[in-house]
């Protein structure tokens, strides 16, 4: 069950298979909306994502949001690693 606030609320299921049953029970990936970044944030050690969306957004739960403005990062964890201290991050509108 999705919460009606979710970001994949939208999302389509796997399609069932011709005998009817499920290829796989989830969401196919989400797409991604328009998160155009408008900040610039320099990384700094002991930056986290949650930590950015709470001082940006003032909700932590948005950290999404900049992952999806940062779409060469395949996890946003890696944004935030140690080898990327002093490189730039964007940080989007809360809604475009």
């Amino acid at each position: 069950m999705l919460l009606k606030k979710s970001r994949y609320k939208n999302t389509a299921l796997f399609q069932t298979q011709d005998d009817g049953s499920d290829t796989f029970p989830g969401l196919r990936a989400r797409e991604m909306g328009s998160a155009i970044g408008v900040i610039e944030h320099e990384i700094q050690t002991g930056n986290r994502l949650d930590l950015l969306a709470r001082h940006y957004y003032n909700d932590d739960r948005l950290w999404w949001r900049i992952a999806d403005a940062n779409p060469t990062f395949l996890f946003a964890g890696d944004m935030l690693d140690e080898t990327m201290q002093g490189s730039i991050l964007l940080i989007p509108k809360l809604k475009e």
